[in-house]
């Protein structure tokens, strides 16, 4: 794992929504980490784990009146982020800390052209000229790898690819040269070819402006080839966390070995004339408002005990450097 200082360092953070007048669940529960200047850290987990929310609450992004932030610090060099009202974290977001959403058509307002929509976010936080924000603008998209910027500039959402798109959505955050980039799914929707240049150009432009990326993903091979650490998430909480080489050597938390084993092969042992059985993980993720106690993977764990039915495991450390929550790290996976 990293040892340089982190540019953002996230700490117990809990986040609950509004069950009923009186009553909350959490859907982010008690989750540490942090991320250096020019480091990309993966967070990966089935639909429904948490990772969404996770980057939504770093940026208070969630409606105030069904949702909260109910504990934990968020310090963004130096300065604790959660404690800031509205006022202040709009000149944290889109400044300091960006994000990239999972679909650029619904990100990206129909009824302005994609240059307004990159300039705005320059006019708002710099207060720059309308002749300079456009200027930023064009630079921006060519930064980006639009061809004929000052063409498109002038165009609306819907007359460019959907590769096009993303790297609109990619210049809008990246306008204020961020210290993190929260990248959702940056590269759902996108041919295969599109989303090998869309990840090159974060890896490239996290290196020329030293920024933190957080890279939420379900692609395994995305995390391999371009994070330097992984965090996964079940059911709102971190439950293992390691550098990638230690993590794709051996996961400990059995779910993380669970979702690496569930990676189609296309190398996979031909048996009697038939390829080997795609692997899956039994059950679904449980709703996050009727967790009970004890583990929450346990109904769908190989090695499940009783005690693991009644005693909610705690992050620990092990010999690799792996921070593992599970009564069994110690145990072969």
């Amino acid at each position: 794992m990293t040892h340089a200082k982190p540019i953002l360092d996230v700490r117990g953070l809990r986040t609950e929504f509004r069950k009923s007048r009186n009553s909350w669940f959490p859907v982010v529960n008690d989750v540490d980490f942090h991320v250096a200047a020019g480091e990309t850290l993966a967070i990966v987990g089935e639909s429904g784990c948490g990772k969404s929310m996770l980057a939504h609450s770093l940026l208070q992004l969630l409606p105030k009146r069904i949702s909260r932030l109910a504990a934990g610090e968020i310090w963004l060099e130096g300065r604790n982020i959660a404690k800031l009202g509205e006022e202040q974290m709009r000149a944290v977001r889109g400044n300091e800390i960006s994000m990239v959403f999972q679909e650029p058509m619904t990100s990206l307002n129909p009824l302005m052209k994609v240059g307004q929509q990159i300039a705005e976010s320059i006019l708002e936080h710099e207060g720059s000229s309308q002749d300079e924000a456009h200027r930023r603008c064009i630079d921006l998209m060519d930064l980006v790898g639009i061809p004929e910027a000052k063409v498109r500039a002038g165009q609306y959402p819907f007359e460019l690819s959907g590769g096009m798109r993303q790297r609109i959505v990619i210049a809008i955050a990246l306008a204020c040269r961020p210290k993190v980039l929260i990248a959702d799914e940056p590269t759902t929707a996108l041919d295969v070819t599109i989303q090998a240049q869309v990840l090159e150009l974060i890896n490239r432009l996290k290196t020329e402006i030293g920024m933190g990326v957080i890279l939420i993903t379900h692609d395994l091979g995305v995390v391999a080839e371009w994070a330097q650490r992984v965090m996964v998430m079940y059911a709102g909480r971190k439950v293992e966390e390691a550098d990638v080489e230690t993590f794709f050597s051996g996961p400990k938390h059995p779910y993380s070995a669970a979702l690496l084993a569930s990676v189609p092969r296309p190398d996979a042992i031909i048996k009697g004339g038939e390829p080997e059985p795609l692997i899956e993980i039994t059950g679904t993720v449980p709703p996050m408002d009727q967790l009970g106690p004890g583990c929450s993977f346990a109904d769908r764990c190989s090695r499940m005990t009783d005690l693991c039915l009644t005693q909610t495991p705690q992050i620990e450390t092990l010999s690799n450097g792996a921070r593992v929550a599970c009564l069994h790290a110690g145990e072969n996976t």
